[in-house]
């Protein structure tokens, strides 16, 4: 049986993918104006970042502060929301660091200062676009390897460690 995914995240030990409960907007911004811990997710599948074994449950509730970065396959807000991101806006270029048992380096284009906390126009976790990974093994996965075409990733502010802005 095939089930859709629609929703990706990163954490230290896992890559999961499954379909958010109850999404009412985009996923960045759902991310960024969540309240709770937990984010539910359904028909979840977890993958094991040093063993690739897999886990499927239907119901997974992770711990937002867990996430790394994120991404959104399918889009479910409606043109609006496209119109929105399809905007031409000056970004800058950066590398950000993440450190600890995942250590990763992701590059591409922000809004200027998105990654602080003053940013006015997100809280926790901001868009990045055309991101490019680097100390990620995909171990030859071929779930592992959708992180390296993505057109953007949601990264969370909490979680990074060092910000090479080159603006």
């Amino acid at each position: 049986m095939l089930t859709l995914c629609s929703d990706l995240f990163l954490t230290d030990s896992f890559l999961i993918k499954g379909n958010v409960e109850n999404k009412y907007t985009r996923l960045s911004k759902l991310m960024d104006e969540h309240r709770k811990y937990f984010l539910k997710i359904r028909d979840a599948t977890l993958i094991d970042l040093n063993s690739c074994q897999q886990i499927k449950t239907p119901l997974l509730h992770m711990n937002v502060d867990e996430v790394l970065a994120a991404h959104e396959f399918l889009d479910e807000a409606g043109d609006g929301t496209r119109r929105d991101l399809a905007q031409k806006q000056d970004l800058n270029r950066v590398r950000v660091f993440f450190t600890g048992n995942l250590n990763i380096e992701i590059a591409g284009e922000i809004r200027s200062q998105a990654y602080e906390i003053s940013d006015k126009a997100t809280r926790r976790f901001f868009v990045m676009r055309t991101p490019k990974l680097r100390g990620f093994k995909d171990h030859g996965d071929g779930d592992l390897k959708k992180l390296a075409g993505l057109e953007y990733l949601i990264l969370n502010k909490e979680r990074l460690s060092y910000i090479y802005d080159f603006n």
